[in-house]
């Protein structure tokens, strides 16, 4: 880091939301004028805008994320060798991940009650609608096997979707206020959410079913992750207080 903004990347006509970068040279934005873009990394040029959203879009989540975020932090293997291996590493696990997975793909949620799949890197019309919340989408994210997309929304639900295709699976119900954000277990079996009821919520995704409650927060759950090693989660809420909880 030197300290000093280096590129200004402008395009979007009113507030930025989220900023998501990908491991193939791209950086995607979304903004409140229901747009996604694109822009090459390295020199800032803006490669192509999403258009189809009719709200405001708040969130973004690429099916790459969990082996970006992990680098070559194996959860399953702690041992990552010399300094010297660490890139080549982290390279290796991202390569071994798109030929699993095949092209990267990036999943948005809006204030218009939906979602949108996309191939971003190469086409500029959706993959897939995704409709079904009643209310506002406040997140979205890929399971890290990428087999799954989940989604919270204002309408109390968790909502399950097929990551290749869009296609909708089921609706984990159980909280009794909007649901702000998720996070999956790094075995991509078990989900958590957190609430403005003040409680987490974990779920079976196998069978969608609800597993346990998790009380203790005083007020509205604002945020909520589960540590890369999938040992932990912590949780931070309007109470002022950050909550960790062991699996």
């Amino acid at each position: 880091m030197i300290g000093q903004s280096v590129m200004i990347l402008t395009g979007h006509s009113q507030s930025v939301t989220c900023v998501r970068w990908g491991g193939d040279g791209l950086i995607y934005t979304s903004s409140h004028d229901r747009t996604v873009k694109v822009w090459r990394d390295h020199d800032g040029v803006l490669c192509r805008t999403l258009q189809g959203h009719a709200h405001w879009v708040n969130t973004l989540c690429l099916n790459t994320d969990y082996v970006l975020r992990t680098g070559l932090f194996e959860p399953a293997n702690k041992n990552v060798g010399s300094p010297g291996d660490m890139q080549q590493v982290a390279l290796s696990r991202y390569k071994e991940v798109k030929e699993r997975i095949g092209d990267e793909l990036l999943v948005s949620g809006s204030d218009d009650f939906t979602l949108f799949l996309w191939q971003p890197a190469t086409n500029k019309k959706p993959l897939s609608r995704m409709t079904g919340h009643q209310q506002l989408v406040n997140q979205v994210c890929f399971s890290p096997d990428a087999r799954l997309i989940a989604s919270a929304s204002f309408d109390k639900s968790v909502k399950l979707w097929d990551g290749k295709t869009g296609k909708y699976i089921a609706s984990l119900r159980g909280h009794v206020s909007a649901v702000y954000q998720i996070s999956w277990s790094a075995d991509s079996r078990l989900l958590c959410s957190g609430s403005s009821d003040s409680t987490l919520k974990l779920w079976d995704v196998k069978n969608n079913k609800l597993l346990m409650d998790l009380p203790g927060h005083a007020d509205e759950v604002f945020s909520v992750d589960w540590s890369p090693y999938g040992e932990q989660v912590a949780s931070g809420g309007r109470d002022r207080y950050i909550k960790m909880w062991r699996r």
